[in-house]
């Protein structure tokens, strides 16, 4: 019997009494046995059944094997037990037709013939024995209808949703798990928004526009929002606070937090922060800095960082720890206050309404008026809508008087790219203007009024706005010295917004008027000191300016009131008044090529007025860029991005985890036909890159030649180095490294950089002409010895440009080219480089074998007994080697249903010498250039991998490596270039 007829059976049978038992097939033609209480001592049987049949119980129809039926008929009956059986049968059947679930209606219980739907309320249609009961179930029906029961609330009409309460109070609930940015609601009309580090951010936009926001970062303006950055302010006195932060830096690699220009407050600093004291090993992560200016007589100094969301986590308590802030300061009572959200309001709760006779009528809803609103009007979310009010962000330190503020969410950060920036802002910023002489002479509420009694600040104001002026006549954003700073106070953008886009351009009769020594001092030492400062420095002015915001209602009425239709609104409210920092953002800063490129000004401002600048800077026809535009600016300008290329910190870390995780479910996504065989490709890691263990390979092989005596010291032609390569990694090719001794670092030593780059002949893209460097030592032996002893256990951060055509690929693997392949490029810059054989996927029979399933798998290894085992070719990995590295290691290899098609299972083999050509690192970035115009690649490798190339390099073909993309078999080749 099959198992769906199995199931019906017990379904028909589930209502019998226990008392009634069916046996076996053998209970044939009214005849029982023992069991059931038929023919015999009355026993239980204890025959087993002979055939299949016998023991699956009753079977319908004939059987081949005559199975099912009994032939020799019993010899006698019990009329007693044979009754009792009966009547018990029939009883139960009786039970089971008579009795109703709570899942069917009474006339259910007719046949279908005698069914009718007027039954149902209508009970006369049911036969007289049926009607009683009937009855009896309407009436318990109505019963129970009567009772009075909760309206459920009926679901809000569109229209309902879409007013103006109702939808700040569903846009304030959804803020709860992730923070929004000011500018959210426009980015997710426009934008693909993504969740990432806590925040909702917009990654690209719905329509195409690559190229449009390369030509707006190139020629004119591309405009970003970074105020998920994370701002900690520090407050102290100079010298503790220097003395403090140097635990976190080093000067090796480069200006630190006490770099002249920087602490004077005229330029924007960069550093890379570490735990305290680990220099160079535990970075944390790259952070811009911000020192406010001093004030005549005054050692107090106030400190901006500004740093990404993932350090964070990272960063706040090492600050705490080098300035000894551990004593937490509560965050200010505030009165509670019911939120307007769950109050209940008439609309979703809907109470009785009088008609004109007096009736009530229930259930129709109605719209709150203000007359009969039981709670406050909610207010819209500014800042951090996660936090909870009573978390601190405020620690101090008693004994050093340093204060720590957590200021993130609280000043808003806009960036602008490309060489019309400043055009840009000219067009939309204006400088504040003066107050009237009888708002001056009463007292106000508001910082502006206030401020204007005040000569020098006018003085100061009026300074600042001159510098302004002479920066509307620059031709370009990168005339200007990197990071300068300028304070300023400005007049409400919304008051001078244009009808219609208009695309901002430089003014050449504005900049005819701008004195040109003016001009040349502003661009060779950048804006004074004292024009640096800015109220927005000080927290009393940025939550009246914050708190005393002009709404856009009030807006548009004041706009309806002009006599002409699109002119300022004259005088400017003394609400409009907002302070500002402008600060420059450098273009590409490392190499020889496309200096100052993507060079542009951050826009920082107070909160709250996010969309009263945002849509004024849209309307003078800038680009708008999310976080992957951000990755490509990176890479055009040669810097590593943050977290992407930082796989020493450990916010780099957990993002190389969660890319892994993403990449490794895209890909089983796809059907294993479709997939793409890493194994076969060679390519043991095509979701991450194991740098750890490239680096722990490079070392060993380094400390076991240093160890190997080396003639008179003259380096080796390049083919016997390139034999001795071969040889050394045969020997190391199913080599493992136990526990590791030290983490790798990336090098950021400045000195050693620049050694590095000289070595490797920096030349310009594509490889056409060298650039010039100083003086450099010559490479050999001696010279990569004892830079090795340093940086044994470094990588650094490289660019490599294709020499031909080919488009690199994320995670593609940078090799080391053989003496014949170096031969390949006499026949020209543009020859094609060399293949990679393929490799054989070891790991597909256990995985064809896990699919045949068990008893297939058993037959195909007793045929496989008599035949010998294919063994892996000498450039191919045995994969027992790979999945047993030492009999030691407590690793065990992975089973079959472990083992994923197309990848090789943990732990890895060799990852230097697994394919034909010797590895050195692998690429985090690559794409073709816009800016180069060729394919070109940013990632990392080995230094002592590096050096040991380059040491055996012929001198024409120094710096020649060899590129391939993990589903490629095909090498490129490409120049090496460590840019400073």
């Amino acid at each position: 019997m099959s198992a769906a007829k199995v199931k019906m059976r017990e379904k028909k049978l589930r209502n019998q009494p226990a008392s009634v038992q069916y046996a076996s097939s053998s209970t044939q033609n009214g005849a029982d046995t023992p069991a059931t209480g038929g023919a015999g001592d009355g026993g239980p049987s204890t025959e087993k059944p002979k055939n299949a049949h016998q023991r699956s119980g009753w079977v319908r129809g004939h059987q081949k094997d005559g199975g099912g039926y009994v032939k020799e008929m019993p010899k006698y009956i019990t009329a007693g037990a044979f009754a009792r059986t009966r009547a018990a049968e029939v009883s139960a059947m009786l039970k089971a037709v008579s009795k109703t679930t709570g899942s069917c209606h009474l006339f259910e219980t007719l046949p279908k013939h005698m069914r009718r739907r007027a039954m149902s309320h209508n009970t006369k249609r049911l036969p007289r024995r049926l009607r009683d009961l009937a009855n009896r179930m309407r009436e318990k029906s109505l019963l129970a209808g009567s009772k009075k029961k909760k309206e459920q609330p009926k679901s809000k009409s569109r229209k309902a949703r879409r007013r103006h309460g109702n939808l700040l109070l569903e846009f304030n609930r959804r803020q709860r798990k992730n923070v929004w940015l000011e500018t959210h609601i426009w980015h997710a009309k426009r934008f693909h928004v993504v969740k990432k580090w806590g925040y909702c951010l917009g990654d690209r936009p719905t329509y195409k526009c690559y190229r449009a926001s390369y030509r707006a970062m190139s020629s004119h303006c591309l405009l970003q929002d970074l105020s998920y950055y994370c701002c900690i302010e520090l407050q102290g006195e100079e010298q503790k606070l220097l003395a403090s932060l140097s635990q976190l830096t080093s000067k090796e690699a480069g200006p630190t937090f006490a770099a002249a220009l920087s602490l004077s407050g005229r330029r924007q600093g960069s550093v890379v922060v570490y735990k305290a004291g680990q220099y160079p090993s535990q970075p944390l992560g790259p952070v811009t800095f911000l020192w406010r200016p001093r004030v005549q007589g005054s050692t107090h100094r106030q400190l901006w960082i500004w740093a990404h969301p993932t350090i964070k986590k990272d960063l706040l308590p090492e600050l705490q720890a080098v300035c000894q802030c551990y004593e937490a300061v509560l965050p200010p009572a505030v009165p509670v206050v019911t939120p307007a959200e769950v109050v209940p309001t008439l609309e979703t709760e809907p109470k009785p309404e009088k008609t004109s006779d007096g009736k009530q009528v229930t259930g129709i809803k109605r719209k709150r008026t203000c007359k009969d609103a039981s709670g406050p009007p909610a207010k819209k979310i500014l800042g951090d809508g996660t936090r909870s009010p009573t978390t601190p962000v405020t620690w101090r330190s008693s004994p050093a008087g340093i204060v720590i503020n957590d200021l993130t969410m609280e000043i808003v950060r806009y960036r602008l790219i490309g060489p019309q920036s400043h055009s840009v802002l000219a067009e939309t910023l204006e400088a504040a203007t003066d107050c009237d002489e009888i708002h001056k002479s009463q007292p106000s509420s508001l910082w502006w009024p206030e401020h204007c009694k005040d000569e020098s600040k006018m003085n100061l104001h009026k300074q600042q706005a001159d510098v302004y002026q002479i920066l509307k006549g620059i031709y370009s954003t990168g005339e200007l010295p990197s990071g300068a700073v300028l304070g300023l106070t400005v007049d409400d953008p919304r008051l001078t917004l244009p009808t219609k886009k208009v695309k901002a351009l430089p003014c050449v009769k504005q900049a005819q008027e701008v004195d040109e020594e003016k001009r040349k001092e502003l661009m060779l030492r950048g804006v004074p000191e004292h024009c640096c400062q800015s109220y927005l420095w000080e927290q009393s002015v940025r939550d009246n300016v914050t708190d005393n915001k002009i709404s856009e209602q009030e807006l548009n009425c004041m706009r309806s009131e002009v006599l002409v239709p699109g002119s300022r609104l004259s005088p400017t409210p003394l609400q409009g008044r907002v302070p500002i920092l402008l600060v420059h953002q450098p273009g590409k800063q490392v190499g020889h090529e496309m200096s100052s490129w993507g060079a542009g000004w951050d826009l920082l401002l107070p909160k709250g007025w996010g969309m009263a600048f945002w849509v004024p800077l849209v309307y003078r026809g800038v680009r708008i860029g999310g976080l992957s535009m951000s990755l490509k600016h990176s890479q055009n300008k040669g810097a590593p991005h943050f977290p992407h290329d930082y796989p020493d910190c450990p916010a780099g870390v957990r993002f190389q985890e969660e890319q892994e995780a993403e990449l490794l479910v895209k890909f089983k996504r796809r059907p294993p036909a479709k997939r793409t065989n890493y194994i076969k490709h060679g390519c043991l890691a095509p979701f991450r890159c194991p740098w750890q263990q490239l680096a722990e390979e490079w070392e060993l092989i380094w400390r076991e030649a240093k160890e190997e005596p080396k003639g008179n010291g003259q380096i080796q032609t390049t083919t016997e180095a390139d034999t001795a390569m071969e040889e050394e990694m045969t020997l190391h090719r199913d080599m493992t490294v136990t526990t590791p001794q030290s983490h790798f670092t990336v090098l950021r030593n400045i000195k050693s950089l620049r050694l590095l780059s000289g070595w490797c002949r920096p030349t310009t893209s594509k490889g056409q002409r060298p650039c010039r460097v100083g003086q450099v030592p010559p490479l050999d032996r001696l010279a990569a010895t004892s830079f090795l002893a340093a940086h044994g256990m470094s990588l650094v951060w490289v660019r490599l440009s294709l020499l031909s055509k080919g488009k690199p690929e994320r995670h593609a693997v940078v090799c080391v080219p053989t003496a014949e392949d170096l031969q390949l490029l006499k026949k020209g810059p543009g020859s094609s480089g060399p293949q990679e054989p393929q490799h054989r996927d070891h790991f597909k029979s256990r995985i064809k074998r896990r699919k045949r399933g068990p008893k297939k798998a058993a037959a195909s290894s007793a045929k496989a007994e008599g035949k010998e085992p294919d063994l892996p070719s000498a450039s191919e990995p045995d994969p027992k080697s790979a999945s047993e590295p030492n009999a030691t290691t407590s690793e065990e290899p992975k089973s079959s249903s472990d083992l994923i098609f197309g990848l090789w299972p943990d732990p890895l083999p060799s990852v230097t010498s697994h394919c034909s050509r010797v590895t050195l690192g692998w690429v985090t970035q690559g794409d073709f250039s816009l800016s180069a115009g060729c394919g070109e690649a940013l990632g990392f490798v080995s230094v002592v991998g590096l050096l040991n190339t380059l040491v055996n390099q012929p001198r024409e073909h120094r710096g020649m490596f060899l590129l391939r993309n993990p589903a490629s078999l095909h090498y490129r080749f490409a120049k090496i270039n460590i840019e400073i």
